[in-house]
């Protein structure tokens, strides 16, 4: 058993360049500022292209039948019966404000693989939110798709939310040991907050012999077999009820904490002081995984399972506004012993990111770079809120970003819009064609302009970021009471109102960011600085467009370091 997982774990993290590695962050209604239901997601793999994916509804013949096309790589994996009616999605939410995000967690080896499975996590995704109208019914679909038709991804986390329940829901194939998958979902309480970033954080649970979908009051679902499947299968030999889900099929070990973990924690420790304040769980979070002989509360732990894991769910000091949820996105272990602009290793702009791969070795040893929220490698992300105190298709707002979270802007796009902004839409680029159109090419050409010159360029591109957030939030209640009230004269009339809305926000925005480039472009050419004052550069003062020109050069910190490596080999003998 722990050969097998070692194996697993080694596996996963060598291979991380080509792997998805996401993070999620789950807000209950009563845990946030205005009563939504919050979800975030990024979706950050290297071969990823950022768009805006969207389905409308549609009706469908009785012999229809659904393709399935694996996610990541476009492979055709099979087909399945469709259903009569289909409903809207637009990227991760419904028409019903339904909500959908992942982390892949791989877990153990021999799970991952089943032959003859035709769906994968991404097909479980977006064909649930095709065919559900709450939380609890997505999670049936995606339940009842693997045990008919397979499982043909390795572990994943999943959110679940529509606009009154916030779900965690983890899954892992059964192998070639049987068809189909083993899972648990959890209700995550109201009032509180939870997060996942591809480490499996379900431990114990209440068993349900029998699922009841229905009843108002069920808190969790799981497979039948859950338990009986470990066991059968020489992955669990203890009692039912000590029984832990990660701990089996997904044990965390020091990759699994430092490289996941971490985010959670880095979330968690933003909205409660004593998370922050709690040395232990830092610890745990940078891979000092204990295994004692009881957990932290006192009890036994006859399995030896990690016994200083942090809780999967807290209460956070206060409600959460969405625009901070955004920025929880952006983290780079800033004001941490482990803050990625600090040290040689950030270069002498501070920068927060190193380029991959996550793990290398140097002269026989090996190493690792921190594995943060907010990275280079991110195709989409989103900050989804579902409010019930609206129609559906105007309480669904889908806050969508492309390209690296800490320099990307989340615009709002309401889940009931007729058809995708052009910048964002399938098809306007890709990974290997260019479009000058593109969301995602416009705002990679400003974010990799900025890692150039990180500490120089990111405030301006942040300053303007923040404020263009702040004022869609601050017109959101205006343009939902609008639409409202367009909505109930006229559904068709209130559609086309939020679908203006979003699409010239997006259009608009998109055109700021390629002004954006040009203008950072122009002021930081040849690694000069230009003076410039509110967006504009200013000349030499005498009309000709011949600009001022500094040479800013390096910090002290990062001279000196020249000269520790150097001694006086470029020490200056000659007169100024």
């Amino acid at each position: 058993m722990k050969k097998r997982v070692l194996l697993s774990f080694i596996v996963f993290f060598m291979a991380w360049g080509t792997t998805q590695a996401c993070t999620n962050f789950l807000v209950t209604p009563g845990a946030s500022f205005d009563g939504s239901s919050i979800v975030t997601y990024a979706a950050d793999s290297h071969q990823l292209y950022g768009e805006l994916y969207f389905m409308p509804s549609a009706d469908w013949v009785d012999d229809a039948l659904l393709a399935i096309y694996e996610w990541d790589t476009g492979k055709y994996l099979g087909e399945i019966p469709q259903v009569s009616h289909t409903y809207q999605v637009v990227g991760n939410m419904n028409e019903h404000q339904v909500i959908i995000g992942e982390t892949t967690y791989t877990g153990i080896s021999e799970l991952g693989s089943q032959d003859g499975a035709i769906i994968d996590y991404g097909s479980l995704i977006y064909i649930a939110l095709q065919r559900s109208k709450t939380a609890r019914e997505a999670i049936r679909v995606m339940a009842d798709l693997v045990e008919k038709y397979g499982y043909y991804s390795t572990g994943e986390s999943f959110s679940v939310a529509d606009k009154d329940e916030v779900w965690i829901f983890e899954l892992i194939g059964k192998g070639n040991y049987d068809k189909g998958a083993v899972w648990v979902a959890l209700r995550v309480p109201d009032g509180y907050i939870c997060a996942h970033a591809n480490q499996a954080r379900i431990t114990t649970f209440d068993y349900q012999e029998e699922n009841k979908w229905d009843d108002a009051d069920a808190t969790v679902f799981n497979s039948v077999d859950v338990i009986s499947f470990a066991q059968d299968n020489d992955f669990y030999q203890g009692k039912d009820k000590d029984f832990s889900f990660s701990d089996v099929y997904a044990p965390v070990d020091f990759g699994g904490a430092r490289f996941c973990e971490m985010r959670v924690w880095s979330f968690f420790k933003d909205v409660n002081a004593d998370v922050k304040a709690n040395t232990n769980y830092f610890a745990y979070a940078k891979g000092d995984v204990e295994h004692n002989d009881k957990f932290a509360d006192g009890s036994k732990n006859p399995n030896k399972f990690a016994s200083n894991r942090m809780p999967l769910w807290i209460k956070p000091d206060k409600k959460i506004k969405v625009d901070e949820v955004m920025n929880f996105m952006r983290d780079h272990l800033e004001g941490t012993d482990l803050d990625m602009s600090q040290g040689v290793g950030a270069g002498p702009y501070h920068k927060p990111y190193r380029w991959r791969g996550l793990v290398w070795e140097h002269n026989g040893t090996t190493y690792f770079n921190e594995r943060i929220t907010a990275t280079q490698q991110t195709g989409f992300s989103f900050v989804a809120q579902s409010r019930n105190w609206l129609p559906d298709p105007i309480g669904g707002i889908f806050w969508f970003g492309v390209d690296d979270a800490a320099s990307s802007v989340y615009v709002p796009l309401y889940c009931g819009i007729k058809h995708a902004p052009e910048p964002f839409a399938e098809g306007n680029g890709s990974m290997m064609r260019w479009s000058e159109t593109s969301a995602f090419w416009v705002f990679n050409q400003v974010s990799n302009l900025v890692y150039t010159r990180y500490d120089a360029i990111h405030p301006e591109v942040e300053l303007i970021q923040q404020k263009l957030e702040k004022k869609y939030v601050a017109y959101t209640p205006v343009i939902d009471n609008a639409a409202k009230t367009l909505y109930t004269q006229d559904e068709n009339l209130g559609l086309q109102f939020i679908t203006d809305y979003s699409v010239n926000t997006s259009v608009a925005l998109v055109d700021r960011w390629t002004e954006l480039y040009h203008y950072l472009f122009m002021k930081y050419l040849d690694g000069n600085v230009k003076p410039s004052d509110n967006g504009h550069l200013i000349d030499n003062g005498y009309g000709t467009e011949i600009p001022k020109v500094t040479f800013p050069g390096y910090s002290e910190e990062f001279y000196q370091l020249i000269i520790d490596e150097s001694g006086d080999k470029f020490e200056y003998h000659g007169s100024h």
